[in-house]
């Protein structure tokens, strides 16, 4: 039985949306698979690993000549190959018979196993919603940049394995770490709510980064009891959040750090990647010396092999010395597209804090290191 035909992209581009939470190596097969579903004169593509699922529709670029609705599961990486090899504009037919996939296209024909669509488990939708942000697209992908670099990878402590969002009056806050930087950042709403905190999981903020386009067009984010579901454009995602407490942001961010230094992140940013190439590659500790109208930049190596840079800044404070893990500064200086950055110091043992001039949005904390 044909199922429909259409141009490559118009099959590849929503599967390509689906396929990045998909797991290749499953205990359930069928997670493996991508769901495609016609209902009436929407296709549909859907993907899940039981904690995220994304579904991406599209009403145009293919038709279905039976006029049949229809719901089959298919190895999502292997059909999302199989498009990818194929020349662009080139028209696909598929084509369902007794549990396999044919797809046609031109001389060119494949054959794969189907699962079927009623074993596909997709997410229970948890209707207890508490709140329902709206926001532009871009303002979105920009907050998340903002803050996503910092949070924890495979940590023992699983809730900082993701990203804190809290909504709060007018604000949405985004907070990440990993116990030894944090990433804050927040931006206004054009409606207040009550509080609302939800921990996301790394993966899918990852997802969610990777599928928001820079524009003004809305994301609509619905925030219910253990669920959160983030709607723009033809997708979908619907995430479980992380059942567990977030450390107090607040106690982290130093108060009185009265060390301030105002910098040309790019100029900065260039010094501190030439610096890096010979630091401990097990440590990456890097010495910050700051004195009247300098800021050098040391790093070295167990075979003794040394690196330094000295910039000329507007720096009238006291002199420092002080040690940190050079990759948590190139982080916010790789991710911060701003002209400049504040940096905040204490002591040698305090925090450094790392804003932007003028802007109580963004704060970006870390701790020292010895070297």
């Amino acid at each position: 039985m044909q199922l429909l035909q259409a141009e490559r992209d118009a099959l590849l581009k929503p599967l390509a949306t689906v396929t990045g939470i998909v797991e290749r190596r499953n205990t359930l097969p069928i997670l493996a698979n991508v769901l495609i579903r016609k209902e009436g004169d929407a296709l549909s593509f859907t993907g899940t690993d039981l904690e995220i699922q994304i579904a991406s529709s599209q009403r145009e670029g293919f038709s279905n000549n039976s006029g049949n609705d229809f719901a089959i599961t298919v190895a999502a990486k292997k059909f999302s190959d199989i498009l990818r090899a194929i020349p662009d504009k080139t028209v696909v037919t598929l084509d369902e018979d007794d549990g396999r996939l044919t797809i046609k296209a031109g001389k060119s024909r494949f054959n794969l196993q189907t699962l079927p669509a009623a074993d596909f488990p997709t997410l229970a939708v948890d209707t207890n919603l508490r709140a329902t942000v709206r926001m532009p697209q871009g303002q979105l992908k920009a907050l998340l940049g903002r803050a996503q670099f910092a949070m924890a990878h495979q940590d023992i402590r699983y809730y900082l394995n993701g990203l804190f969002m809290v909504t709060e009056g007018n604000l949405l806050k985004l907070v990440a770490t990993d116990g030894h930087r944090l990433a804050f950042a927040s931006a206004e709403l054009a409606t207040s709510f009550d509080k609302n905190e939800v921990i996301l999981p790394r993966k899918t903020i990852l997802e969610l980064y990777k599928l928001l386009a820079d524009v003004d067009d809305e994301v609509a984010i619905d925030i219910a009891g253990n669920q959160v579901k983030f709607s723009f454009g033809s997708i979908v995602i619907h995430s479980k959040v992380v059942d567990g407490k977030f450390p107090d942001y607040n106690r982290v961010i130093p108060q009185n750090n009265d060390k301030l230094l105002t910098i040309d992140r790019a100029q900065l940013l260039a010094a501190m990647q030439r610096a890096a190439i010979l630091s401990n590659e097990k440590f990456r500790g890097v010495r910050v010396v700051l004195t009247s109208g300098s800021l050098k930049i040391l790093c070295n190596n167990n075979e003794q092999e040394e690196a330094q840079e000295e910039l000329e800044v507007a720096y009238q404070g006291e002199p420092l010395d002080i040690g940190f893990n050079i990759q948590y500064l190139l982080d916010v200086l790789t991710n911060m597209q701003v002209e400049n950055l504040q940096f905040a110091f204490g002591d040698v043992n305090s925090s450094v804090l790392v804003t932007l001039p003028d802007n109580a949005n963004f704060k970006y904390i870390v701790m020292p290191m010895r070297i």
